[in-house]
């Protein structure tokens, strides 16, 4: 039934009918239209609309559908009402009859909408910007991990100068950090609500529309009725924003497809985010990173779609702004599936030190540290660089580095060279000069990695406009003070076991159940369900062992997660546990059960305490307790999937 048929005689067409309707995409703000809607309930109780008893029964009423469209939104989607806000109204006067009827007095479909989407886009901006954060901090931890790694730098694709991987990592830092900065610009911005404005003048009864918008959560109440109704300036900022954000997310994609390409082997991603080739066996192709460049353009599209939209629309309302939502709510989706996609790449990933030292080695990449050395010896720079391309040329020829030309080679192009040009070729003191602020050196790359993780903290502290609330932010920062405490988790290289493996597997396991900590795995055993274990590396070496045992559709136990003695706490049994649940993630399981005797490190990794007993029999007896255990201190707990992050 429609809400506005009073003035037309006959049916809409069904096919109108089809093009016109809008619930299949909005019905995703059905909790904001209700959450508008109560807080219009209580409006025009204020002005005299409806009565307290009425109010009170319209709130129950609302907060009733509230609850189960929170319980199962994909209801909504069986009915044939126009939008998401004929579904809410229809449903509230199949609750409450002829007072459900009341409550769109002095409202406008046009600033019920623009209020529901500007809720929808600070809650939604919370979990983006919590999302950038976590980012950010996967790729301070890749730093932290790989500050001393030496990388050849490059322009136009040409090796260049010698940088550090961490110097590389952080490069990315700074950019999501511009990110984070337009994000929460564009919640301030949209943080003013235009409840109140009716269709396009204004509400005619004398509702404090202030009041109005701070029950609502928004820090004040917009003060013109035509913008307020015909602005989606916010929708174009977010898009605008995870444009600019996918842009360095796809760059940051391209620089690794290029380190993981056969001719750079700088590095290897991990296998959850590697795929194979139907018909090559020996391929490892890069998808998660390609995905991430593809998708960019997918956002850029609906930034241009909008903005298209919006060029040309006389005030106020129109119905084009209807397409403001799918791409809108497709881009903001896909910028957080590429953000969490990339934490994921960053913590998995393995650099061939080696390679990229060689690498950095290579190409005369310290051409400038031997002009800067002519210059140090009163050579005007621009006779220095020319010098210095002449010495780069007689190497070529004879098909050595600059610091293999011995010294009297090199006073062919100057007498101002002597001995101690040596010790300004080298590596490490190209890397070190670099001492300046925003440098390679190392020194530099420490001060930038201390001064943008007390800025995290601040961001995640912060009461960010368009935040979910204090419990929210503190969620988020027990989660990157979880990072911070793993950040050399990601130094392991955790893949699937292999055969090669199983007598390590074997030893670390024994050793474990020797001291009574977990269950004896024989040999056998091990080999039978070695597609069932991962393993972290150290230096090529295995230090832990855990793995994942499938009981049916959606459940699965982790067990035997061990670490090496002596290379404890130092993050890898976390590195084991979230590689775990991440390959169970893309298993689409939905519980992950653990039995556990130290419940408060799973309890730290997202795991919640569940009743024992209301295990089935057969995960009790696979798992029965340790002999040198009380089987009274065995703690069952779970992890639901894709609900901890």
């Amino acid at each position: 039934m429609a809400l506005w048929g009073g003035r037309f005689k006959g049916e809409a067409s069904v096919q109108f009918k089809r093009f016109n309707d809008s619930l299949p995409v909005d019905y995703r703000m059905a909790v904001q239209d209700i959450v508008g809607s109560i807080a219009w309930a209580g409006a025009i109780n204020s002005v005299g609309v409806i009565s307290d008893e009425e109010h009170i029964r319209l709130v129950a009423a609302l907060n009733e559908l509230k609850a189960s469209v929170e319980a199962d939104p994909e209801q909504i989607l069986l009915s044939d009402a126009e939008d998401i806000h004929s579904w809410v109204e229809l449903q509230l006067i199949e609750k409450t009859g002829d007072l459900g009827k009341k409550l769109h007095t002095g409202r406008s479909r046009n600033d019920q909408v623009a209020t529901d989407l500007k809720l929808w886009c600070k809650e939604t901006g919370g979990d983006l910007l919590f999302a950038l954060v976590n980012l950010q901090q996967a790729m301070m931890n890749l730093a932290e991990r790989e500050k001393d790694t030496v990388l050849p730098g490059y322009t136009h694709l040409q090796r260049a100068q010698p940088v550090t991987f961490g110097h590389w990592c952080l490069a990315y830092v700074e950019m999501f950090n511009r990110d984070i900065g337009r994000l929460k610009d564009a919640l301030y911005r949209l943080d003013v609500s235009p409840l109140g404005s009716g269709a396009l003048a204004g509400t005619a009864y004398p509702i404090d529309r202030n009041a109005l918008a701070h029950s609502l959560g928004f820090r004040t109440a917009t003060m013109n009725s035509l913008d307020a109704v015909s602005d989606r300036d916010h929708v174009i900022e977010l898009l605008a924003s995870a444009s600019i954000s996918m842009m360095h997310l796809s760059r940051f994609a391209e620089d690794l497809i290029f380190y993981n390409s056969g001719e750079a082997g700088f590095v290897e991603m991990s296998d959850l985010v590697s795929s194979g080739s139907s018909l090559m066996p020996q391929k490892k192709n890069p998808d998660a990173c390609e995905l991430i460049r593809g998708k960019s353009g997918r956002v850029f599209g609906a930034l241009t779609g909008m903005l298209t939209t919006m060029k040309a629309l006389a005030l106020a309302y129109n119905k084009d702004m209807q397409e403001d939502k799918e791409g809108l709510f497709d881009a903001l989706d896909t910028w957080q599936e590429c953000m969490e996609m990339a934490v994921l790449v960053a913590d998995g990933l393995k650099v061939n030190r080696s390679r990229t030292l060689a690498a950095a080695q290579q190409g005369y990449a310290n051409a400038t540290e031997l002009a800067d050395y002519l210059v140090g010896k009163d050579i005007p720079f621009r006779e220095a660089h020319h010098i210095v391309g002449e010495v780069v040329l007689a190497a070529i020829d004879k098909g050595v580095p600059l610091e293999d030309l011995t010294i009297s080679q090199l006073k062919e192009f100057s007498d101002k060279i002597e001995q101690d040009v040596y010790q300004h070729l080298s590596i490490e003191s190209t890397l070190n000069k670099r001492e300046a602020l925003g440098g390679t050196s190392r020194s530099q790359v420490k001060k930038a990695l201390a001064t943008t993780q007390s800025g995290n903290e601040a961001i995640l502290n912060e009461q960010v406009v368009g935040a979910p609330g204090k419990q929210r932010i503190e969620g988020a920062l027990k989660q990157v003070k979880q990072r911070l405490n793993a950040q050399r988790a990601a130094a392991m290289s955790v893949r699937r076991a292999r055969m090669s493996d199983v007598d390590c597997i074997h030893q670390l396991t024994n050793f474990w159940a020797d001291k009574g900590e977990i269950l004896p795995r024989t040999r056998d055993n091990i080999i039978h369900d070695i597609q069932n274990f991962v393993v972290a590396e150290l230096d090529g070496n295995v230090v832990g062992t855990a793995s994942l045992y499938i009981y049916q559709t959606g459940l699965a136990e982790i067990r035997s997660v061990v670490v090496q003695d002596d290379a404890q706490k130092q993050g890898q049994g976390e590195a084991l546990v979230q590689y775990l649940l991440e390959f169970a993630n893309q298993m689409e399981l939905e519980q992950i059960i653990v039995l556990t005797y130290i419940p408060q490190y799973f309890e730290q990794l997202g795991f919640n305490v569940i009743d024992k007993n209301s295990l089935a029999d057969n995960i009790i007896e696979d798992s029965e307790p340790s002999p040198h255990k009380d089987p009274a201190d065995e703690v069952a707990m779970e992890y639901i999937v894709g609900q901890s992050k």
